[in-house]
């Protein structure tokens, strides 16, 4: 093979660019709050904030704006937020006047009120900053940060005690949409996709303290050609994907956690016609494909929580499950259905819906190894309320899906090195085989000979032809190394 230049690393995500102030009408709009352990930028010297003194100005804010919005009802949100902002400024200047603070403690100050009035509070730098992959709440004063590229850091507190951290909890469901979704002792758990598209679950009352998790979505509107500068997958791979999806084949990209598999889904969206008409059905939206600027027919359901008590049939009050949206979404004259996660006793219907309606359907799904997808399947149908046999599993599986894509994370930040995030195989499915299991073609798997762990091409799937038909050329499949310059670079395990 020939030496080239490697893709840079899709887990290593470079550093915030500067940005220029926002402004309205001349006063500038703050971009996120320090805590008082946080460095606000990178410049020194260490900027902190008095959390008490921002809480006092904030409140007295949130007191003149419920006043301005008695006075005038129909005020619009930007002139609402320009208001709340001058009001900020003022009082902050004056506790400034009686504290000869420097200009950037105003600034810090100021930023810190604002975010706590309209944003995510004290987590709000740790959202803003695009290195940070998981923020990981343990309690109020115990916070850490997971990067990119494997790095942890533990930051200051974000609430100064659990009834505070609970507060900003529900604080962020309501302003995230979910106005019925809460977390107390009743309803001790609380999972919800926040105003970025973030994710959040978090569990109090069944421990000694409160707990969080926070993942953030880094790669948010990528296409495939972005996976590609990111190494995730090579062109001929990007092309037979694209080929896939416009050939309306039915679709499920498995993988271990935190691996991509959402990632890799928003970029197969992309293959869509910008006018295709489809429906997402997730439990917290993280495929943002109704508001990417990118697609102009797309129905996004979301489910919901209980409410915490049940109805007549014992059954959770006000809850509306993947399953519950999934029968009305195939009356909604869609032409593709993409489920974001397929977890529980939804995956009948997603089967059902592969093997009635028209092709081009995604899903995913969580799977340790590309060769369990199936029994975890079967693991999925028999948890269902009917509980379905593993023989339907299988031959409702080899009949409606068409091919597995598997993304595998390869994690050496133990040793000093990175994370790789990446497709390994795209396995087609071809029928019911030995033992009523679904049989399948690798038509892409590692080069593991060579210490390739990325997926190259093995052979032609079975529907070719139909990939011709919207323009991929088979001759790719016909190059063993792929178009990889040069084996994944890894401490151990690589191609010497």
């Amino acid at each position: 093979m020939h030496a080239r230049p490697l893709h840079p690393d899709p887990s290593v995500a470079p550093p915030p660019q500067e940005r220029a102030p926002r402004q309205a009408n001349g006063v500038p709009l703050p971009g996120g709050a320090a805590s008082s352990t946080r460095v606000l930028g990178t410049a020194a010297p260490q900027i902190t904030v008095d959390y008490r003194v921002a809480r006092e100005i904030a409140s007295q804010v949130a007191k003149q704006r419920e006043e301005l919005l008695k006075t005038k009802p129909g005020m619009d949100q930007a002139g609402e937020e320009q208001r709340c902002l001058n009001w900020i400024a003022e009082a902050v200047a004056l506790w400034s006047d009686t504290q000869a603070m420097s200009p950037q403690e105003d600034e810090a100050l100021r930023r810190a009120v604002y975010d706590l009035l309209f944003r995510a509070g004290r987590l709000q730098p740790y959202l803003d900053d695009e290195r940070v992959e998981d923020i990981i709440i343990q309690g109020p004063h115990e916070v850490w940060l997971d990067y990119g590229d494997g790095q942890r850091r533990r930051v200051g507190p974000i609430a100064d005690s659990e009834e505070e951290l609970l507060e900003m909890l529900r604080e962020l469901a309501r302003g995230s949409g979910h106005s019925e979704r809460t977390i107390s002792t009743a309803n001790p758990t609380l999972a919800l996709s926040l105003q970025d598209g973030s994710r959040l679950q978090a569990i109090t009352g069944l421990g000694p303290m409160t707990y969080a998790v926070i993942r953030r979505h880094r790669v948010s509107h990528s296409d495939l050609d972005d996976l590609v500068r990111l190494g995730t997958i090579d062109p001929i791979l990007r092309a037979f994907l694209g080929a896939c999806v416009r050939a309306e084949k039915n679709i499920m990209i498995a993988g271990k956690q935190k691996a991509g598999k959402t990632t890799l889904m928003r970029a197969m969206l992309k293959e869509f016609d910008p006018e295709c008409r489809f429906a997402t059905i997730q439990t917290e939206d993280e495929l943002f494909a109704h508001n990417n600027g990118y697609h102009k027919q797309v129905v996004s359901l979301v489910g919901r929580e209980s409410n915490g008590e049940k109805d007549v049939t014992g059954r959770s009050a006000g809850e509306v499950t993947l399953l519950d949206l999934m029968h009305p979404a195939l009356r909604m004259s869609l032409e593709r259905i993409v489920v974001g996660e397929v977890r529980g006793p939804e995956v009948v219907a997603m089967m059902q819906a592969l093997t009635n309606g028209s092709g081009g359907n995604l899903c995913t799904i969580h799977a340790r190894r590309p060769d369990i997808v199936f029994d975890r399947i079967a693991e999925l149908y028999a948890l269902a309320q009917e509980n379905l046999s593993e023989q339907l599993a299988y031959r409702q599986t080899a009949n409606g899906l068409d091919f597995v894509v598997f993304v595998d994370m390869t994690d050496e930040t133990q040793i000093g090195g990175r994370r790789h995030r990446y497709v390994s195989h795209v396995l087609e499915l071809t029928g019911i085989g030995e033992n009523g299991r679904p049989a399948t073609n690798s038509v892409f798997s590692p080069g593991a000979e060579w210490g390739e762990l990325r997926a190259v091409p093995r052979m032609d799937p079975a529907c070719i032809d139909d990939l011709r038909r919207v323009g991929f050329d088979s001759a790719l499949l016909q190059q063993p190394y792929g178009a990889w310059p040069t084996p994944l670079p890894l401490k151990v395990g690589a191609s010497r």
